[in-house]
Formats: structure tokens, sequence, C-alpha cells
């Protein structure tokens, strides 16, 4: 079956254009550059996969609960529509909420690809350009990665309208720093909450593991927009500073926005006002909306944006508390949490291995 055939809702056309107005530029100075930056571009070299080989792909799904989420975390779970519904009823929208979900992972992963490539095009600094290089990689083999998870649910959806409308905005403005904000910071940032959400709840452990690993990969990528800003943005004027903090909330309010699923709980002919009150009354979804922020937060604050805009914003949102997280813990986390997934599969690997040779 081809990919387009699982779409469950119109992608409106099999390609989106974007039309851009900026600078390619060109850098003559190859020195080696930032040593925070050249280290990140090292580990972007060293730690490119394959998702063909190192994910086990002949793991099933199960078919009303393909990532094993406990119940909780469909965020309708408690609605009296859902309670009335059969079993086998409940199994189709777990399967189509993950499902689309999941799709929007894919989609961002593809809007990360292009965004990377812009970098390459865009930022005027070699050793940017270098690393940004490695996520281009990255990011195209994490659209791999979730199409081929997604085939697994026979099902997918488009990329929902405020997802869509931020990667709009990213892409169309011509100020290179202005893709680092709207990708690595708040696209990113929000992806890894949303991805580790899976990856630690998840009792299926093909969705857990495909989650880890492209969490290991952009762990490094929020990373790589810390270190450009953080050097960037003293060198600007108040009033071009207020501009980003403008951008990172209404970018922030579109993130927090795109898991309301409006479009999903129509196409599953269920009651709107009714699935929206059980989302915003969901503890589970409350405490994973607000866990959005705690990579992004912090990061805002480390590059300098963090004026009176954005503080009074982030209070008003109720996640100025995550201005004291330890990132590099996080990072260091993810990167642990992955290697033990590899550690897993290679002693399953060696089990079957001693079992063969005593066969």
């Amino acid at each position: 079956m081809a990919f387009k055939d699982l779409y469950a809702l119109s992608t409106e056309g099999s390609t989106w254009s974007v039309k851009q107005d900026f600078d390619t530029v060109f850098n003559w100075d190859y020195d080696d550059g930032r040593a925070g930056m050249m280290g990140l571009y090292a580990k972007g070299k060293e730690m490119q996969w394959d998702a063909v080989t190192r994910i086990d792909w002949s793991q099933e799904l199960d078919e009303d609960n393909p990532q094993g989420m406990p119940e909780e975390s469909l965020p309708i779970h408690m609605a009296d529509c859902y309670k009335r519904m059969s079993e086998k009823e409940k199994g189709v929208v777990r399967r189509n909420f993950q499902a689309w979900q999941i799709s929007q992972f894919m989609q961002g992963e593809q809007g990360a690809l292009i965004c990377a490539a812009k970098i390459v095009t865009q930022v005027p600094d070699a050793d940017s350009k270098f690393y940004a290089s490695t996520q281009t990689i990255d990011e195209a083999r994490h659209v791999e990665a979730y199409r081929s998870l997604l085939k697994k649910f026979k099902v997918a959806y488009p990329m929902t309208k405020p997802l869509k409308e931020l990667i709009d905005q990213t892409l169309r403005d011509s100020r290179w720093d202005m893709t680092y904000l709207g990708m690595q910071v708040v696209i990113e940032g929000l992806a890894l909450a949303a991805f580790g959400t899976i990856r630690d709840n998840a009792q299926n452990q093909l969705c857990a593991q495909v989650n880890a690993y492209v969490m290991q990969d952009e762990s490094r990528h929020v990373a790589f927009g810390r270190l450009a800003l953080r050097d960037f943005y003293p060198q600007l004027t108040q009033k071009e500073r207020d501009e980003r903090e403008e951008f990172l909330l209404e970018a922030s309010y579109l993130m927090r926005d795109r898991f309301d699923a409006v479009e999903l709980w129509q196409h599953l002919d269920l009651p709107i006002e009714e699935c929206a009150t059980a989302m915003y009354e969901s503890g589970f979804m409350e405490k994973f909306r607000n866990s959005l922020f705690a990579r992004i937060v912090p990061i805002v604050k480390d590059i300098g944006l963090w004026g009176d805009y954005i503080r009074k914003g982030y209070e008003e949102m109720g996640v100025i508390g995550y201005a004291q997280t330890d990132v590099q813990a996080l990072q260091d986390e993810d990167d642990f949490i992955a290697k033990r997934f590899d550690a897993r599969r290679a002693e399953v690997q060696r089990v079957i291995d001693r079992a063969q040779a005593a066969e």
C-alpha cells in the first residue's frame, strides 16, 4: 500500500510550497571555529545510525493499543462519549489518536529537515554549517523511522494547522536566527517532551525504542541552537530582542494548542465540545502540556531572551518554573536511555545466538 493511502484525512495535495526570500551565504574561513560547536559536529558524525538496522522492525503492534500506553494517556478517556463505547470502539479511538500523534512527529521532522537544510544555506558561520549538515541527515532518518512506524499503524494524519503555521513563519522569515528559534528551540524543544512521554510510558518496545533513538539526536540539535544563539543575541538591540520574544511567545501558544486534535475528533465523529472539555480537564494532559516547556524555558533564558515580556507570558502559561531546569542533565539522560535500548537488544541477540549455536 502506498503511504498516501494511509491518510485518514485529505492532505490537500501531495506537496506544500513555501515561498522564501533569503541570501545564500558562503564562508571562506575554514578554521575549526568554536570548540563547543565543533564538539557537537564531532558527535553528530560519530552518532549516525541506520533506522533499518538499529531498530527491530519485526516487532508487532497491538491493534487496539499500538504503543501500549496507559489508558489515562488518552485525553478523552474520562469523557462520557468514550465511556459508552464498546472495547472495540475504544480500540479504534486509541489507535487513531496514537497514529495522529506519531503523524505530527513525522510531519514535524520533515519541517526540521527543511529548516536544517536552510541553516546550512543561510547561516554565516562555517562551524554551524558543518553541524547543521549532520542534523539534516538526522532529520531525514527520523522521517524514515516514523514513516515505517506509521505503516505498522496502517493509518496516518496530515500536519495540524498550528504546526503548519509555525513552520510557515519559520521558513518565510529571512533572518537566519529565526529558523533556529522556530525549529531548534520551540518545535524541537516541545517535541522532545512529547517523545519522552511515549518513550517512558509505552509498553510496546518498538514504539519506545524509536522515540528513544530520535531523542538522542534531538537533544544535540537543541544544544546546537542554544550554542549558536547564545553567541548571537548579545549583539542585538533591545528592540530586536523584543521582536524575538514576541515570536517565541506566539510560537509557544501555537505549539501548546497543536495537541487539541479537533480534526481527529471530527473524523471519528465524536462530540467536539465534550472531547475538548475532557482534554483540558485531564490531569495527564495538563501535566503533559506543562512538561512540553521543560526543554524550552531554560534555553530561552540561557540564550538571553529573558525580558519582561517573555517572563510575563511564561508566568501566565504556568511554565516559568522550568527556567531552573538542568538542560544538560536531560540531554545526558536521553543519551543514556538510548544506549540502554541498544544494550538490551544486544543482550537479546546474544541469547538467540547461543540458542542457535546449541542447536
